[in-house]
């Protein structure tokens, strides 16, 4: 798909009719993985969760209800990041930023992941609401990695419309 198509018709999506096949979300992950990272260190981690019994026992455990019915019917990815390691030098943060470094380089996997994943013919939708302590616990997450999202991706049920984006003003100073 052509870049700026795919980045006008990727939306979030709240509605899916079906999962995905093992194969096609193994070669999003993959396409996940050549997303930039500080110093190459890729420090993103993902967990795929497709088995229902798994998928089911997880949304009803670690998600609030809106999220679990959101992402029904889809496969679910949890991302992490090992922490203290990308913006980091001899143990110490580099800068104030920290473990921020480490949150922006999960971002721009993240963003990869959706977008190979829209470009495969599957939606997403990222869900920042979820119990963290609950995740980690169910799958065996380790205490060195920072829980940010979980991401549902599927088939979409739904057509949803283009939000409105702030005027460029509002966002954007040009020097």
């Amino acid at each position: 798909m052509e870049f700026k198509t795919l980045i006008d018709e990727r939306r979030s999506v709240r509605k899916y009719t079906e999962g995905i096949d093992h194969e096609a979300l193994a070669g999003i992950l993959r396409e996940a993985q050549r997303a930039p990272s500080w110093k190459n260190q890729q420090t993103a981690r993902c967990y795929a969760v497709e088995t229902p019994e798994i998928l089911e026992d997880l949304r009803a455990a670690a998600l609030p209800s809106f999220n679990r019915n959101s992402s029904a019917h889809a496969a679910l990815i949890v991302t992490t990041y090992v922490k203290d390691v990308v913006g980091f030098g001899d143990g110490a943060p580099v800068n104030e930023i920290g473990n921020g470094w480490g949150a922006y380089d999960l971002g721009l996997h993240d963003a990869y992941l959706i977008l190979a994943a829209k470009n495969a013919g599957y939606d997403t939708l990222i869900m920042g609401i979820r119990d963290a302590d609950v995740i980690r616990e169910k799958l065996g997450i380790p205490r060195s990695e920072e829980i940010m999202s979980v991401i549902a991706v599927g088939k979409s049920g739904e057509a949803p419309s283009l939000r409105p984006r702030k005027a460029m003003e509002e966002v954007v100073r040009f020097f």
